[in-house]
């Protein structure tokens, strides 16, 4: 028997959008089923169980408020999850649609990997919300079962008692777990579908090490409030493309990440991901460039990648905790990302040895890094072999 990720209603009167979000929500494992406009929205909800309605707001005919408007005179918004797609520049809509009941909201142009995040996250809701409701019910059967029997029954609200806290702590470990790993990875592992990764366990892993240049001197002559927003803008653009490549968050420094791949899961090719996760943030910053210096800032960018062994966990003291990862493998990706002149993506002849089917390079030389006690030999990646 075939089991889905759930099944998803997608309302929108632009073809291009329903084949986009009903192609890749299909390839993610859910079962689609889509609607051209709000009758047939209407009609369909009617006809069949949905867990979860994408329902764009401009649509001619009945508008996607209306829809909105009647589906939760039938459903709640716990027993059916409704994310409304409007412009960016319709806050009016995003208020009513809110005040309407409305879960969530997505903007467009639709960004694939916000709109899966957000329907996981609704339908993990939805999951703890139901069982916290099947809890409930269990609890009024019980207690009418119990009710003469007054031992019993306290034996009973102690047991559901542990139950509801083991309950939340599962919902508060999948929110910390979200602050380091991907939605889907941070429900698989709090559904048992592996080890507990904050525990301190040792592994091969690809580091990928990056910042920007000029950023110091950008820090020191421009105003807090250009800085950051430079910041926001780059951490958002390359944290898409960390999701993308299912890579883990190390931490930010600033303008500097680390991202490292194999860890928390095992993957294939952790090697092939990183390459092509920083090819394609180089490519990506090089178009953010572009608009700074128009803006007159002077920055640019830099990657240093290294492969090796690292004892990875939490590192911290109660109340705030890191997911960090200690080793040769983390300085070398660092060293090397100092190194990096603008726009080059170093690696040493270890890495190349497992990846030079896949690029193109060019030798850089021997280079003595701080803390390293011989020159390690390196080679900047040009672009992915045709």
């Amino acid at each position: 028997m075939t089991t889905t990720q759930g099944s998803v209603l997608v309302v929108d009167d632009n073809p291009e959008n329903r084949d986009m979000l009903s192609r890749r929500l299909a390839r993610r494992g859910y079962t689609v089923a889509v609607a051209e406009d709000g009758q047939q929205a209407l009609t369909l909800t009617e006809a069949q169980h949905f867990d979860l309605v994408l329902l764009d707001i401009m649509m001619p005919g009945i508008s996607g408020l209306e829809v909105l408007k009647i589906l939760r005179q039938r459903y709640s918004v716990a027993d059916l999850p409704v994310i409304m797609a409007t412009a960016k520049d319709q806050s009016s809509d995003i208020v009513e649609a809110l005040q309407l009941g409305a879960n969530d909201y997505v903007t467009k142009p639709l960004d694939f990997p916000v709109v899966l995040a957000r329907v996981q996250t609704q339908l993990s809701l939805k999951r703890a919300m139901q069982e916290v409701r099947r809890l409930h019910d269990e609890v009024q059967d019980q207690a009418a079962q119990l009710e003469a029997q007054s031992v019993q029954l306290a034996e009973w609200n102690r047991t559901l008692e542990q139950r509801v806290q083991e309950q939340l702590a599962q919902l508060e470990r999948l929110g910390r777990l979200k602050r380091f790993f991907s939605p889907q990875l941070a429900e698989l592992l709090v559904a048992g579908g592996a080890q507990d990764p904050l525990k301190s366990h040792r592994r091969e892993v690809t580091v990928v090490f990056l910042d920007l240049r000029g950023f110091t001197a950008f820090a020191e002559t421009s105003e807090p409030e250009e800085v950051m927003g430079v910041l926001r803008e780059y951490h958002a653009e390359m944290g898409k493309l960390i999701l993308a490549h299912e890579g883990t968050l190390e931490r930010f420094t600033g303008d500097g990440m680390m991202i490292f791949f194999n860890d928390p899961m095992p993957m294939p090719n952790p090697e092939e991901r990183a390459i092509r996760m920083a090819l394609a943030m180089r490519e990506r910053v090089a178009e953010l460039i572009v608009k700074w210096r128009k803006q007159g800032y002077e920055l640019d960018f830099g990657v240093g990648i290294a492969q090796g062994y690292a004892t990875i966990g939490a590192i911290g003291f109660e109340g705030r905790w890191d997911y960090g990862a200690i080793g040769t493998v983390t300085n070398l990706a660092a060293r090397l990302c100092g190194e990096a002149k603008p726009g080059q993506i170093l690696i040493p002849q270890r890495l190349l040895g497992t990846v030079e089917e896949l690029i193109e390079v060019e030798p850089v030389g021997e280079v003595t890094l701080k803390g390293f006690h011989r020159p390690v030999t390196t080679y900047n990646v040009l672009r992915p072999k045709a």
